[in-house]
């Protein structure tokens, strides 16, 4: 049985969901030493925890070494591609490669494919900032490899 995975935004997803990945996170820091403490604390039934416990992660756990690709919708301005390029720079994630098409309706895509490495920031941050430059009209992960 193959497994598919999807990229989801955090606010899409239901609260149990994201109970079940806070339960992961105390255990993993030692902060309650079972699960029955771990729930209680979060407020959800052990059971909702036992049926969701492998289905769901962080995005940035464990993402050293791993190749992300992005793909981005960028509108055809002066400097756009640089204040990218600035910003992944910034989080010192390597760049691997960068396609970007002929604009089109003054539109463009670009996918650009970066290492994760041992100093770079967060992954879901590096997204936002991202998301939030002027000219970034639309940022994906399209492909995961490694780790």
């Amino acid at each position: 049985m193959s497994s598919e995975f999807y990229v989801v935004r955090r606010e899409a997803l239901p609260e149990v969901l994201l109970k079940v990945v806070e339960v992961n996170r105390l255990l993993a820091l030692g902060k309650v030493s079972t699960v029955g403490e771990a729930t209680r604390q979060v407020g959800i039934s052990r059971s909702s925890y036992y049926k969701f416990k492998n289905c769901i992660e962080e995005f940035h756990d464990s993402l050293q070494g791993t190749t992300l690709t992005l793909l981005m919708e960028i509108t055809d301005e002066t400097g756009v591609l640089s204040d990218i390029l600035k910003v992944i720079a910034q989080n010192k994630a390597n760049i691997l490669t960068i396609h970007q098409s002929i604009p089109m309706s003054g539109v463009a895509s670009v996918s650009i494919s970066i290492q994760i490495l041992e100093g770079t920031g967060d992954a879901s941050g590096l997204i936002e900032e991202l998301n939030a430059l002027n000219g970034v009209q639309r940022v994906r992960v399209s492909g995961r490899n490694g780790a």
